[in-house]
């Protein structure tokens, strides 16, 4: 069986209208989303010289932090790919910062690398390795820091949002959390997610709780369909059953050899993308290491709706 691939749509149009002139708006949101998605990326050695060698300097980089590691390879990911000109954008681990002292030093660090956006995260750790125990505490504490003057020049500061739960958290909870910390955030980022309906229920809900954050649509890039699946499990997707109940279909492919193409879940996501009123502002690539596959499928995604018009 051939992949599904990208095309324009002909049939397909998005909730709030129909004909020729909606199916229009659908296809231009999808090539938008396209051209200015942000790519996400590890702090691994050599990871910027990858990006410099594959992207254009005008998507926005993020990146991950790791427990085991620290936030240091985090950072000198950031301040590398800052200096090749990219919008970088590091995830900074409630969990990872000893202390308000750090955090200054931190913010210092970026300042002077110019970086303007942060994804700010609880983080992954079992134990904080200071004082700050989760995101909205950081949050809290980058806003007191940024009014005196430090980490000032920062213009967006985003947080993260769970279409599909999370194992040990409950739903009522995500939101309640979300709400407390719009105030201090600019942008939400959706974890890595496979079910465009799911992420359609969540904006509406979202929407209805008065959090009016811009929403990025988080999804896989093209990787490999195992190591796709081991990375979720270990991130929390899949791990309760009603998670692995509700999404066997999606949960099936994955498990299939070959490489994971996320074409058909950029489609079914063109609808949300369509409408302005939904407040979803584009895509957030998961590239787990697979920058140059997951690039050249958007460069064939955009040629297939008729953009070649890449850099």
């Amino acid at each position: 069986m051939s992949e599904f691939t990208i095309t324009p749509v002909a049939g397909q149009v998005p909730a709030a209208g129909n004909g020729q002139n909606a199916r229009d708006a659908l296809n231009a949101a999808l090539r938008a989303a396209l051209r200015h998605p942000r790519f996400e990326v590890l702090p691994l050695v050599g990871t910027a010289e990858l990006v410099e060698q594959h992207l254009s300097h005008s998507i926005p980089v993020t990146v991950t932090a790791s427990p085991r590691q620290g936030l240091e390879p985090t950072l000198v990911v950031t301040e590398a790919l800052a200096r090749l000109g990219f919008p970088a954008v590091p995830h900074v681990a409630a969990r990872l910062i000893v202390d308000e002292s750090h955090l200054v030093e931190v913010l210092h660090r970026l300042d002077e690398a110019g970086v303007r956006d942060v994804f700010v995260v609880g983080g992954d750790g079992d134990r904080p390795v200071g004082c700050f125990r989760d995101a909205l505490t950081l949050l809290t504490a980058i806003q007191r820091l940024r009014n005196c003057g430090v980490g000032a020049s920062l213009e967006q500061v985003g947080i993260t949002g769970y279409p599909e739960g999370h194992p040990l958290v409950s739903d009522r909870e995500l939101i309640e959390s979300l709400a407390a910390k719009q105030s201090l955030a600019t942008y939400a980022v959706t974890q890595m997610c496979f079910d465009a309906t799911a992420v359609s229920r969540w904006v509406s809900r979202v929407r209805r709780d008065g959090i009016t954050l811009p929403v990025y649509v988080g999804v896989a890039g093209k990787i490999d369909r195992r190591r796709l699946m081991r990375i979720s499990a270990r991130i929390g997707l899949g791990d309760s059953a009603r998670f692995l109940r509700k999404h066997r279909h999606g949960w099936t492919r994955l498990l299939l050899p070959g490489i994971y193409n996320p074409d058909r879940l950029v489609r079914e996501l063109g609808a949300d993308l369509a409408r302005p009123s939904r407040g979803v502002a584009g895509l957030h690539v998961y590239t787990l290491g697979a920058v140059a596959a997951t690039e050249q499928w958007r460069r064939q995604a955009l040629v297939r709706l008729g953009d070649d018009g890449l850099r």
